[in-house]
C-alpha cells in the first residue's frame, strides 16, 4: 500500500513541471504574436502613409496641368505651340529655319504670346522656365555649327533672349540644350525627325537655397 502512495506521490511530482513549461511556451507565444502584430501595423501605417502622400503628389501635379492648361489656353488654341506632362513644345519648324539659330517673324509672335502668361505662372508659383533645345540625329556638315549640341545649344539661347527682350525677367528663365538626346519619336524619317527638331519650355521649381538677384 504504501508503495503504491510513493508511486502516485512520484507520478505528481514528475508531471508538475509540465504546467510552468506550458506557461512560459504560451507567454513567448503570446509575446511573438504581439510583436508580430505591432509589425504588421508598423507596416500597414507606413504603406497607408505612402499612398496618402503619392495620391497627394498626384493631385498636386494635376492641379499644376490645369493651372498651367489655363494660363497657356489662348496660345494652346491657336494649335502652334502643345503641352505633354508640363513641357511646353514648339516645333523648330515654327522658330527656326534648318540647321539655323536665327529665330523666324512667326516664331517671336508665339514667344511674345507665351511671356505674359507664363510670367504669371511662374510669379505665382516661385518657379523658373528652362528652355531646351532639341534636334534630330542628323550629322552637321559644314555651316556655323559644329554638332547638333552646339545647335541645340544656340537655339535655347535665342529663344531664352528672345523672351527677355519680349519682357520675361532675366532672373525667370534659363538655357538647356539636348543635341539630338530624348527624341520625342524614333528618327526613322523626315517627319519624325521634324518633330524631334524643337524647343521645349518646362516650369521647374527654384534651388532652396537658390538667391535670385537683379540683372
Amino acid at each position: 500500500m504504501s508503495s503504491s502512495v510513493d508511486d502516485i506521490d512520484g507520478g505528481v511530482e514528475d508531471s508538475a513541471p509540465v504546467w510552468p513549461v506550458f506557461g512560459d511556451l504560451m507567454s513567448s507565444l503570446l509575446g511573438a504574436f504581439v510583436l508580430i502584430l505591432v509589425a504588421v501595423m508598423g507596416v500597414q501605417m507606413e504603406l497607408t502613409s505612402h499612398l496618402q502622400e503619392e495620391v497627394k503628389k498626384r493631385q498636386q501635379e494635376e492641379q499644376r496641368r490645369m493651372s498651367l492648361e489655363k494660363a497657356l489656353a489662348v496660345p494652346l488654341a491657336t494649335g502652334r505651340i502643345t503641352l505633354n506632362d508640363g513641357r511646353i513644345g514648339i516645333s523648330g519648324q515654327v522658330l527656326f529655319a534648318l540647321n539655323s539659330d536665327e529665330l523666324q517673324p512667326e516664331g517671336r509672335q508665339v514667344l511674345k504670346s507665351l511671356v505674359t502668361p507664363l510670367q504669371a505662372y511662374l510669379g505665382a508659383r516661385n518657379e523658373l522656365l528652362m528652355v531646351s533645345g532639341f534636334t534630330d540625329d542628323k550629322p552637321i556638315r559644314g555651316g556655323r555649327f559644329s554638332d547638333n549640341w552646339e545647335l541645340s545649344a544656340q537655339r535655347a539661347l535665342t529663344v531664352t533672349r528672345t523672351l527677355i527682350e519680349e519682357g520675361m525677367p532675366s532672373s525667370m528663365v534659363f538655357a538647356a540644350a539636348f543635341g539630338s538626346e530624348q527624341p520625342v519619336k524614333p528618327n526613322t524619317d523626315d517627319a519624325a525627325r521634324a518633330q524631334n527638331r524643337r524647343v521645349e519650355m518646362a516650369p521647374v521649381p527654384k534651388a532652396a537655397n537658390t538667391k535670385q538677384t537683379a540683372p
